[in-house]
């Protein structure tokens, strides 16, 4: 995997990933910044989160859960000193369908938090308390 991140100006980069895909990064106006794209430390939450909700899918679609809806609500937590790594995330799904068993959607939730999110894993591993919960909803 391979990336590359481009000052641009002021605190402004534009980062492209390995398969062709770019997006802005920026700073607060007090850093330099003009607010023109997501902080560095909200990338690395966001991909957390796509990458759990992502499991999250995938393993209710191969159990054929009639799935129309997910999303992934992420709140966290930094140290107050430097470095402002994150202390605690907790992600929060909401996830809409047909017919929903509220054991498929745990057993989703579970697999992807301890076995595949390698995001979600790795930072776990780092040290970060990561918790999860769910609400099931009907569509």
């Amino acid at each position: 995997m391979k990336a590359r991140v481009k000052w641009t100006d002021g605190r402004q980069f534009v980062a492209e990933s390995g398969s062709g895909h770019s997006v802005v990064i920026d700073g607060p106006p007090d850093h330099g910044g003009r607010n023109s794209g997501s902080r560095p430390m909200e990338m690395m939450l966001m991909g957390m989160g796509g990458c759990s909700a992502f499991d999250v899918l995938n393993i209710l679609d191969k159990a054929r859960a009639d799935v129309t809806d997910c999303v992934a609500e992420l709140e966290a937590e930094r140290a107050d000193g430097v470095p402002s790594v994150f202390t605690k995330i907790h992600v929060h799904f909401v996830v809409t369908g047909r017919g929903l068993k509220d054991n498929q959607v745990q057993r989703a939730v579970s697999l992807s938090a301890e076995k595949y999110c390698s995001a979600s894993i790795m930072l776990a591993n780092g040290g970060v308390e990561i918790s999860h919960s769910y609400d099931i909803a009907e569509a």
